[in-house]
Protein backbone atom coordinates (compact mmCIF):
# COMPACT_ATOMS: atom_id res chain seq x y z
CA UNK A 1 0.00 0.00 0.00
CA UNK A 2 1.49 3.81 -1.07
CA UNK A 3 2.24 5.88 2.20
CA UNK A 4 0.48 9.34 2.02
CA UNK A 5 3.12 12.12 2.22
CA UNK A 6 2.23 14.69 4.62
CA UNK A 7 1.90 18.23 3.83
CA UNK A 8 4.55 20.39 5.92
CA UNK A 9 3.14 21.69 9.05
CA UNK A 10 3.78 25.05 9.50
CA UNK A 11 3.44 27.77 12.40
CA UNK A 12 0.07 29.28 12.58
CA UNK A 13 -1.62 32.12 13.69
CA UNK A 14 -5.14 32.40 13.89
CA UNK A 15 -5.48 29.52 11.76
CA UNK A 16 -2.96 30.70 8.96
CA UNK A 17 0.00 29.83 7.86
CA UNK A 18 3.18 31.81 9.26
CA UNK A 19 6.42 31.32 6.66
CA UNK A 20 9.34 33.16 7.57
CA UNK A 21 12.70 33.21 5.19
CA UNK A 22 15.37 35.70 6.55
CA UNK A 23 13.73 38.55 7.93
CA UNK A 24 10.66 38.23 5.41
CA UNK A 25 7.24 36.78 6.98
CA UNK A 26 4.64 35.61 4.95
CA UNK A 27 1.52 35.29 6.64
CA UNK A 28 -1.60 33.35 5.32
CA UNK A 29 -2.38 30.56 2.35
CA UNK A 30 -0.57 31.13 -1.11
CA UNK A 31 -3.52 29.13 -3.22
CA UNK A 32 -5.53 32.40 -1.34
CA UNK A 33 -6.59 35.64 -3.25
CA UNK A 34 -4.48 37.63 -1.01
CA UNK A 35 -1.50 37.49 1.61
CA UNK A 36 0.67 39.15 3.83
CA UNK A 37 4.66 40.08 3.74
CA UNK A 38 5.78 41.34 6.94
CA UNK A 39 9.69 42.42 6.63
CA UNK A 40 11.82 43.61 9.54
CA UNK A 41 13.56 46.45 8.98
CA UNK A 42 14.77 46.91 12.59
CA UNK A 43 15.50 45.32 15.89
CA UNK A 44 16.27 45.96 19.26
CA UNK A 45 18.35 43.61 21.40
CA UNK A 46 16.01 42.47 24.60
CA UNK A 47 18.50 40.03 26.97
CA UNK A 48 19.50 36.98 24.66
CA UNK A 49 16.78 37.54 22.11
CA UNK A 50 16.30 40.53 19.04
CA UNK A 51 12.91 41.97 18.90
CA UNK A 52 11.18 43.32 15.96
CA UNK A 53 10.95 47.08 16.54
CA UNK A 54 10.24 48.29 13.10
CA UNK A 55 8.04 46.05 10.81
CA UNK A 56 6.95 46.90 7.26
CA UNK A 57 3.79 45.27 6.05
CA UNK A 58 1.97 44.57 2.40
CA UNK A 59 -0.89 43.12 1.67
CA UNK A 60 -0.60 41.35 -1.64
CA UNK A 61 -2.82 39.87 -4.45
CA UNK A 62 -1.65 36.60 -5.65
CA UNK A 63 -3.58 37.01 -8.98
CA UNK A 64 -1.21 36.32 -11.27
CA UNK A 65 -2.92 37.82 -14.22
CA UNK A 66 -2.23 41.49 -11.84
CA UNK A 67 0.22 44.03 -13.06
CA UNK A 68 2.90 44.09 -10.99
CA UNK A 69 1.71 47.97 -10.20
CA UNK A 70 -1.58 46.24 -8.77
CA UNK A 71 0.17 43.54 -6.89
CA UNK A 72 0.35 45.89 -3.92
CA UNK A 73 -3.11 46.63 -2.50
CA UNK A 74 -2.01 48.19 0.96
CA UNK A 75 1.33 48.65 2.72
CA UNK A 76 2.02 50.29 6.28
CA UNK A 77 4.93 50.29 8.82
CA UNK A 78 4.56 49.39 12.49
CA UNK A 79 6.53 49.64 15.72
CA UNK A 80 6.93 45.50 16.79
CA UNK A 81 5.94 42.55 15.48
CA UNK A 82 3.05 42.38 17.85
CA UNK A 83 1.33 44.99 16.31
CA UNK A 84 2.10 43.86 12.34
CA UNK A 85 0.69 40.75 13.20
CA UNK A 86 -2.87 42.28 14.36
CA UNK A 87 -3.32 44.96 11.72
CA UNK A 88 -2.00 41.77 9.02
CA UNK A 89 -4.32 39.42 10.73
CA UNK A 90 -7.37 41.94 10.32
CA UNK A 91 -5.99 43.10 6.59
CA UNK A 92 -6.39 39.75 5.36
CA UNK A 93 -9.54 38.96 6.74
CA UNK A 94 -11.01 41.55 5.33
CA UNK A 95 -9.43 41.17 1.97
CA UNK A 96 -10.61 37.68 1.77
CA UNK A 97 -14.66 38.48 2.41
CA UNK A 98 -14.07 40.77 -0.40
CA UNK A 99 -14.10 43.85 1.75
CA UNK A 100 -10.89 45.06 0.76
CA UNK A 101 -11.77 48.25 -0.68
CA UNK A 102 -9.84 51.42 -0.70
CA UNK A 103 -10.77 53.35 2.18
Amino acid sequence: MAEKKKAPEFLTYKGRPLVRNGNTIYYGNMTDDFVIMMQIGASKEFGDLDLASKVSIQLINTDPDVSIKEKIVKSSEKKGLYAAMDIADIWLTRALKGGDEEE
